[in-house]
């Protein structure tokens, strides 16, 4: 057959005798699209949908994400016919019912030239960020409870900055919240780090997201809001595992996250997190802004 050694005659026939073929052409083309496996000629259907192919959802969401879904938190008990049974009244007590957001912060412009970290410090450009931060942060009004930060010097000044706006806070530091490398990025950049580095900071990163971003407790009764002062690198890995995105995509929104900006997580009583902003520096003009 002539169409299956050159499947450009095909529409050359087409053209030539009319519509008149369409119809027949339609199956000719499902053909010629399948039968050029062994040919160098290569025809994409790139108008064919293949989501429409697949079963949804593709990745199911993990209700027990943070190890604290209710109903894994009750002892089943066995009844008479040796069934495991939980009781509802358990499950309600071990439910929570208060909202945790979780503001994330980017440090400030730091000087690029430092050595050592205490070299590390801001630039009065960073430290004008800090401040516009803070005062975001003041704005918004929200009934904070807690303040914490890496112990990284850009981080430690930033944060002391933003308490300035917020004095009723207890600070708090961290160095599970220090900057590091979590794990091997996809797609890989020019920018390789030593793969000892990711083995060394990765579980640190991994622990600090495991205390800090989970959903509420039983006792909480209140919505809480809470700040963490840290960094690019450990902000994208949580943007990442909260939101059960493959968490080797980090770095793809670590290079869009801008100095002094906000990045909220809200964590529900169902576990089901959404993010309200990334990145947001709507509060900074446009010279204010570095990355």
């Amino acid at each position: 057959m002539s169409w299956k050694r050159n499947p450009s005659r095909l529409l050359q026939h087409v053209r030539k005798y009319g519509v008149g073929v369409a119809a027949s052409s339609v199956a000719v083309v499902g053909i010629c699209i399948y039968v050029n496996k062994n040919n160098n000629f290569k025809v994409i259907a790139s108008w064919t949908n293949l989501s429409e192919q697949l079963e949804y959802p593709k990745i199911k969401w993990d209700n027990n994400w943070d190890r604290r879904d209710p109903k894994l938190l009750v002892k089943p008990v066995k009844d008479e016919n040796n069934n495991n049974n939980v009781n509802d009244e358990d499950i309600k007590k071990k439910t929570p019912t208060a909202t945790r957001h979780i503001i994330l912060i980017r440090h400030g412009q730091y000087n690029l030239k430092g050595k050592t970290q205490k070299e590390k410090y801001l630039t009065d450009l960073g430290r004008k960020q800090s401040d516009l931060t803070g005062a975001r942060l003041k704005d918004l009004n929200f009934p904070y409870t807690r303040l914490v930060s890496s112990m990284k010097t850009r981080a430690v000044e930033t944060c002391d900055l933003i308490h300035k706006f917020l004095p009723d806070l207890t600070v708090e530091r961290s160095d599970l919240l220090n900057e590091g490398f979590p794990i091997p990025p996809e797609p890989p950049g020019d920018w390789r780090p030593k793969d000892y580095l990711f083995y060394q900071d990765g579980p640190r990163i991994e622990a600090a997201f495991r205390q800090y971003i989970h959903r509420a407790t039983p006792e909480q009764k209140t919505d809480s809001y809470e700040i963490i002062v840290c960094h690019g690198m450990v902000i994208g890995y949580f943007v990442c595992r909260a939101l059960q995105f493959p968490p080797d995509g980090w770095i793809r929104f670590t290079s869009s996250l801008a100095h002094g900006s906000l990045t909220w997580l809200t964590v529900p009583p169902s576990g089901r997190v959404s993010l309200r902003c990334f990145g947001d520096t709507g509060f900074m003009q446009s010279n204010q802004i570095t990355y």
